[in-house]
């Protein structure tokens, strides 16, 4: 597979559950020239009144500014990697079919095809299990 596999940085800030929460976060790193990548925000089921929104890439001290001084922080408990290349049919399936066959557990995937392309972030639970993520899919 030719494959596009890179460790990512993920940012995780609170957020209100209401109405216009999420966009006020995101206007904010906007304004500072954030250019996001993949963005998911959800409820916090075991916090009432609250959620939590991951970004990345964050780049540059003015956008790490803006969001440390917003809430963000980068994640210590959730190493990512992006993948991305030529969007096939059952591409995932033999991506985390190799990651199993690696012994590696994923902790989340998100998937998406755009054109003819596809872009997975995988998350796993330690820097070691990203290293070996990446030496996995580099000999896939």
């Amino acid at each position: 597979m030719d494959l596009a596999v890179e460790r990512v940085d993920v940012w995780a800030a609170p957020i209100q559950d209401r109405p216009g929460a999420l966009a006020e976060l995101l206007k904010t790193l906007h304004r500072v020239g954030a250019d996001l990548q993949f963005i998911i925000a959800r409820r916090a089921p075991d916090k009432p009144g609250t959620g939590v929104v991951f970004v990345t890439p964050l780049q540059g001290d003015r956008e790490i500014r803006a969001a440390s001084q917003s809430g963000f922080n980068v994640t210590q408990s959730l190493h990512s990697i992006r993948i991305m290349g030529q969007d096939k049919a059952g591409i995932v399936a033999e991506l985390t079919q190799a990651l199993a066959e690696g012994g590696i557990n994923l902790r989340g995937l998100a998937a998406t095809v755009i054109g003819s392309q596809f872009v997975a972030y995988v998350g796993v639970d330690s820097l070691d299990d990203t290293n070996k993520v990446i030496d996995i899919l580099a000999r896939a």
